[in-house]
């Protein structure tokens, strides 16, 4: 019987447009861990998500969203949007984790510090780098991972932009040629960003393809989650990190 329960509770705030998060959550699922979401607000979902709302949503008040996730008493947060903190930088990053950490005594993942601490897990500098945001977040994202020493050589981004629902509608091909675009010779590692893209799906594959590791939020965020509840499990078919990465 698989144990469903009991060994932690991962409490995960998911932006209220997201369709991807929570079933990917449920296929990274450690055994006996139990997840337990809450979703948040602060955009307005008929605009485009751009540099400017994802930026009003990583500013907005958690306090309701943070207070009824509490009521699980969770032992790790995972604040789970990678875009609303890539577009103010790595020090806005480090004190919402510290500030969600303070107000509710859990353990706090970020999903863009999520991917810096698996990168940094692996010993990995150089990446190549894809996500269906516009063009305008993955020049913020990239510099956010140029201020904690990780350096992009290609970039990989969609033809066209995509609202709120569009990027969680990405079927797993083309999420996979996305991934696959982003390869470099001078890429160690491929990073996917965005926790509302089927980007978990496609890891075995371009891992198998590319022979390198791929990284994408929402397996960051487990990783890094695992470790901060004393989990020392690994994770089979869903890329090198959860295989046994360095923490």
């Amino acid at each position: 019987m698989t144990q469903s329960r009991g060994r932690a509770r991962f409490g995960i705030l998911v932006p209220f447009t997201n369709t991807n998060l929570e079933p990917d959550m449920t296929l990274l699922r450690p055994e006996g861990v139990s997840l337990h979401f809450a979703r948040l607000g602060g955009y307005d979902e008929d605009e485009i998500p751009d540099a400017d709302q994802m930026h009003g949503l990583g500013a907005s008040d958690l306090g309701e969203p943070l207070r009824l996730l509490q009521g699980v008493k969770p032992d790790v947060i995972l604040y789970g949007c990678t875009s609303a903190t890539l577009t103010h930088g790595p020090s806005f990053d480090r004190d919402l984790a510290h500030q969600i950490k303070q107000d509710s005594g859990a353990e706090t993942v970020t999903a863009a510090g999520a991917l810096v601490h698996a990168l940094q897990s692996l010993g990995i500098k150089r990446i190549g780098f894809a996500s269906p945001y516009v063009a305008a977040i993955n020049d913020l994202a990239i510099a956010f991972l140029s201020q904690v020493g990780i350096k992009t050589v290609e970039r990989s981004e969609v033809a066209t932009v995509l609202d709120n629902y569009g990027q969680g509608e990405l079927d797993p091909q083309t999420v996979c040629d996305l991934g696959l675009a982003a390869d470099h010779p001078d890429a160690h590692a491929i990073v996917m960003s965005c926790t509302d893209m089927r980007s978990v799906e496609c890891i075995a594959r371009i891992e198998a393809k590319l022979g390198k590791p791929v990284i994408t939020s929402n397996q960051a965020m487990v990783f890094q989650a695992m470790h901060l509840a004393g989990l020392p499990d690994t994770l089979p078919g869903f890329g090198q990190l959860l295989a046994g990465g360095r923490r």
